[in-house]
C-alpha cells in the first residue's frame, strides 16, 4: 500500500466516503438499468405521486345534540340525588332540552335548584316545562371540539391504515381536507372515514323477530325514552331490540381494542376491549344488577350481539358477531380511534393522476439540475479546484438531506423540493465565506494549513449566526403553517443542518486529505 491509499484509508475523509456509498445503498435500487428512489425509503406527497382529495362535512349540530343529551341525563341525575320531583317526560327539541313536570311548583323546584348546576346552561320555566339551552360561547367552542376532535380521529384511522403522511386540515368552520397520496385503495380508506364507529351497551327490554312482535306488549308503540333497534342477519333470521335512547356506557370509556379469538368455540374472530376504570365500573354496576337478562352490544345503531348476563363483568370483556378476521380487525380499529365527535359527509371528491405529479418530479429534478450546473460553473470559475470540492460538497448535502428526510419519515412534496433547491443556493454561501477567508490569510503570507485552518475557524461564527437565523424561520413556519408550508419549512431545515455538517467538516476533510496525501505548494483557490 502506498503513501496516498495508506493516507486516503486512514483519513477522515475516507470514513465520508463509506457514510456516502452506505447513504446511496440505503436510498437507491437498481430497476431496468438504472438507479431508482425506493419508494419505501421516500414518501412522496399527493403533488408529485397523485392521488385523492377529499372534502368531508362536520354535521356540528349533531355534536350539540350529543352534549345536550349528556346534559339531559346530569339534570335528571341531580335532581334524584337531591331527592326532588323527577319529570314525567324528557326531550330534545329545537335544540334545547324539555323537562316536563307533573305540576308548576314542581318545575319551579327543579328549576331553583339546577340554575346553579352548570354555568353554561340557560333556563327558562313555561308553565310545568322547564327549557334548558346552551350559552352561544359553548355552542361555538362544541362546535369547534367537533371538527378537531374528528380530525384526530381521522388521523389515528388512516395511520393504522398504513397510509400515513396525509394531510388531514380543517377548511373553514364545518369542514376537514383530506389528503390521500398515493394510496392504493381510496375506497378502502372512504369506507372507514365514512364510519362513525359508535359503541353502546344497553340493556334490552324486548327482543323478537320482527317489530312488530317486540311491541306488542306496548299496543304497537315504541316506548317514551326507548327505540327499536336491528340486530344482525343470521341466516335467514333477523332479531330486533327494544332498548333503552340514551346510555352512559359507550366507546369514549373505551381504553384499548384489539383483534383476537374467543366465542364459544375459542376459535372465532371477536374484538377484546378493555374499559378504562371508570367505564369498568359502570359496566360491572350494569351486569351485577341485572343478572340473565341480555346485554346489547351496539355498534353504529345496529346490534351486533346480545350475551346473557351470566355474572359480573367488569373492565374487560370481548364483541363476537358475523366476524371474519378482516371485519374483526378494522372494528378493532375503528374503536380503539374512538368514535366521531360529530357525524360526516362527503362533500368533495377530488382525483390526480400520477402524471402530472411526475411532470412535477420532473420540473423540481430539472430546477436541481440546472442550479447545481450554475453552481459548478460559478465554483470552477471563481475558486478553480477548490470550486469543485465546493460543488462536491453540495453534493454530499444533497445526499445527507434525502438521508435525513427518509429517517425523520417526512414526505417530499413540491414545496419541498423547492426547499432543496433553496438549500443549494444558500449552501454554497458558506464554502464562499470560507475560500474568501482562506485568500486573505494566504495574501498575508501565511502558509497554506495555517491559512485553511484559519479559514474554516474564523467563518463559523458567520456561517452560524447566518443559517441559525434562517432556521428559526423555519421553525416559525413549520409552527404556524399548514400543509405544503411545513413540507417547505421541514427540507429547508433539515438543508441547514446537512449545510452546516457537510460545509465545516466534509469540506474541511477534502482539504486535510489533499494536504496529508499531496505535497501542496500553491492552493488553486
Amino acid at each position: 500500500m502506498n503513501v496516498s491509499s495508506r493516507n486516503l484509508f486512514f483519513s477522515a475523509f475516507a470514513g465520508w466516503v463509506v457514510l456516502a456509498g452506505l447513504g446511496i445503498f440505503y436510498l437507491f435500487t437498481w430497476e431496468n438499468g438504472r438507479p431508482r428512489l425506493r419508494p419505501d425509503r421516500i414518501k412522496f406527497g399527493i403533488d408529485l405521486v397523485g392521488g385523492t382529495y377529499i372534502t368531508l362535512g362536520v354535521q356540528t349540530d349533531k355534536a350539540v345534540e350529543t352534549e345536550l343529551s349528556d346534559k339531559m341525563e346530569t339534570l335528571v341525575k341531580k335532581l334524584k340525588e337531591e331527592k326532588l320531583t323527577l319529570p314525567v317526560s324528557k326531550t330534545i327539541k329545537d335544540s334545547h332540552i324539555v323537562l316536563k313536570f307533573d305540576s308548576t311548583q314542581a318545575a319551579n323546584e327543579a328549576l331553583n335548584f339546577l340554575n346553579s348546576i352548570d354555568p353554561v346552561l340557560k333556563f327558562v320555566i313555561e308553565g310545568q316545562d322547564v327549557k334548558v339551552t346552551l350559552k352561544e360561547a359553548f355552542i361555538k367552542k362544541i362546535k369547534e371540539w367537533a371538527v378537531q376532535g374528528n380530525i384526530e380521529v381521522l388521523r389515528t384511522r388512516l395511520d393504522a391504515l398504513g397510509v400515513g403522511e396525509i394531510t388531514i386540515a380543517a377548511q373553514g368552520e364545518k369542514n376537514i381536507v383530506i389528503e390521500l397520496p398515493n394510496v392504493d385503495n381510496p375506497q378502502k380508506a372512504k369506507a372507514l372515514i365514512g364510519k362513525a364507529a359508535l359503541l353502546e351497551m344497553k340493556l334490552v327490554e324486548r327482543m323478537g323477530s320482527s317489530e312488530e312482535e317486540v311491541l306488542e306488549e306496548y299496543d304497537g308503540e315504541v316506548p317514551e325514552g326507548f327505540e327499536v333497534l336491528a340486530g344482525q342477519e343470521r341466516g335467514q333470521r333477523k332479531l330486533y331490540y327494544l332498548v333503552p335512547k340514551y346510555t352512559d356506557i359507550t366507546g369514549r370509556l373505551l381504553k384499548d381494542a384489539r383483534y383476537g379469538f374467543g366465542g364459544q368455540t375459542g376459535t372465532e374472530s371477536v374484538v377484546h376491549f378493555n374499559f378504562n376504570p371508570e367505564g369498568g365500573e359502570k359496566f360491572y354496576e350494569l351486569t351485577r344488577r341485572n343478572p340473565g337478562r341480555h346485554v346489547a352490544v351496539i355498534i353504529d345503531n345496529k346490534v351486533i350481539s346480545a350475551p346473557r348476563i351470566s355474572q359480573p363483568i367488569g373492565a374487560e370483556g370481548y364483541i363476537h358477531g358475523d366476524f371474519t378476521q378482516t371485519t374483526a380487525a378494522e372494528l378493532a380499529t375503528l374503536l380503539k380511534s374512538g368514535a366521531f365527535v360529530a357525524p360526516v359527509t362527503f362533500e368533495e371528491e377530488r382525483q390526480i393522476g400520477p402524471s402530472l405529479g411526475q411532470e412535477s418530479i420532473n420540473a423540481g429534478l430539472f430546477a436541481c439540475l440546472f442550479g447545481l450546473v450554475l453552481l459548478f460553473v460559478f465554483s470552477i470559475f471563481l475558486y478553480r479546484m477548490s470550486g469543485f470540492f465546493a460543488f462536491l460538497t453540495l453534493l454530499y448535502n444533497l445526499l445527507v438531506i434525502m438521508i435525513a428526510l427518509s429517517w425523520v419519515g417526512a414526505t417530499l412534496t413540491l414545496p419541498g423540493i423547492a426547499g432543496m433547491v433553496l438549500t443549494i443556493g444558500m449552501a454554497i454561501d458558506a464554502s464562499i465565506l470560507i475560500f474568501e477567508k482562506i485568500r486573505e490569510e494566504l495574501a498575508r503570507g501565511i502558509t497554506i494549513g495555517k491559512a485553511i485552518a484559519s479559514g474554516f475557524s474564523d467563518a463559523m461564527v458567520v456561517i452560524l449566526d447566518s443559517n441559525i437565523t434562517t432556521f428559526l424561520v423555519g421553525i416559525v413556519l413549520y409552527k404556524f403553517g399548514t400543509g405544503p408550508i411545513q413540507g417547505f419549512a421541514v427540507t429547508m431545515m433539515i438543508g441547514i443542518i446537512a449545510t452546516l455538517i457537510t460545509g465545516l467538516f466534509f469540506l474541511r476533510s477534502i482539504f486535510n486529505f489533499m494536504l496529508q496525501t499531496f505535497s501542496i505548494q500553491k492552493l488553486s483557490i
